[in-house]
């Protein structure tokens, strides 16, 4: 779990972090803050995905600690 302010949207696992965006793009901050949550959870894989795309496998994003 993490705490003050931050939240994750899914957790799969206890071990992948999902965050969910529905943005035009997908900018450095939205990748800061996936990997903010990868760092204090101590988790080695994230997925940022943007479901305001035309095709969703443009939309997604691998992040690793």
């Amino acid at each position: 779990k993490l705490y003050h302010g931050y939240r994750i949207d899914l957790l799969v696992e206890e071990k992948v972090v999902i965050e969910i965006k529905t943005v035009e793009t997908l900018n450095d901050v939205h990748t800061a803050q996936v990997l903010t949550y990868l760092k204090l959870g101590n988790y080695k894989l994230g997925l940022l995905l943007n479901f305001h795309v035309a095709v969703l496998k443009n939309g997604i994003k691998r992040l690793i600690n």
